[in-house]
């Protein structure tokens, strides 16, 4: 595996081999109250296979196959290290003993103002609150570091957790819409919700993001 990585990054060109690392820069680790969040590597492979094997995860997010195998864990930590999966992908990882609950992320819209929120966490860590602690560490993150306007976030219509997940972090409700699902194999609703620059500092400042 790590010789496949190797093989790949060097069959780059020096400026492109540079550019994983300049991302990684502009992606710190982000530190909570329970969870370090820090870039997928070679030893979540096993944990993220385990985890993301699960039609109940694989229906509610959009890009994610099912069944999913040790070989599309591999496949992700590599796509991440090389900058393909959007601009900053996490592994949601307990503070105290570094277990590997999930994965996290903002993807950048077109429009250079506008960045997308993404997450899903393994089913046995459900229910405990890391997804609104990760998503809280993660938006305070983009708002302070990036000069974007505002943040996205969908859920599908059914996914009564994600959404109160969404909304507990400030966002606002904007409209339904349709988005292609890769579990599913067709298209599925979803609510689609905004959390914009100056909602953010307000949120902040009267404590309202907990």
């Amino acid at each position: 595996m790590q010789t496949e990585l190797l093989r790949g990054d060097q069959s780059r060109s020096p400026k492109e081999r540079l550019r994983p690392e300049r991302s990684r820069t502009d992606c710190p680790i982000l530190l909570s109250q329970r969870l370090v969040m820090r870039a997928p590597h070679e030893d979540d492979i096993d944990a993220l296979a385990h985890l993301a094997n699960n039609a109940n995860i694989a229906n509610m997010v959009a890009r994610m196959p099912h069944p999913y195998t040790v070989a599309d864990a591999a496949d992700f930590v590599r796509r991440t290290r090389a900058g393909a999966i959007g601009k900053c992908v996490y592994a949601i990882t307990k503070a105290d003993n570094g277990a590997f609950l999930g994965c996290c992320g903002i993807e950048p819209h077109e429009d250079g103002r506008t960045v997308e929120l993404g997450y899903w966490l393994g089913e046995p860590y459900w229910n405990q609150g890391y997804v609104t602690e990760a998503a809280h560490a993660l938006i305070d993150m983009v708002f302070r570091t990036r000069d974007v306007e505002q943040i996205d976030a969908r859920c599908r219509v059914m996914n009564i957790p994600s959404r109160r997940v969404i909304q507990k972090c400030g966002f606002q409700f904007q409209a339904t819409g349709m988005v292609q699902s890769l579990s599913v194999g067709g298209m599925v609703p979803v609510e689609w919700y905004r959390l914009d620059r100056k909602t953010w500092v307000s949120l902040k400042s009267w404590g309202g993001m907990r």
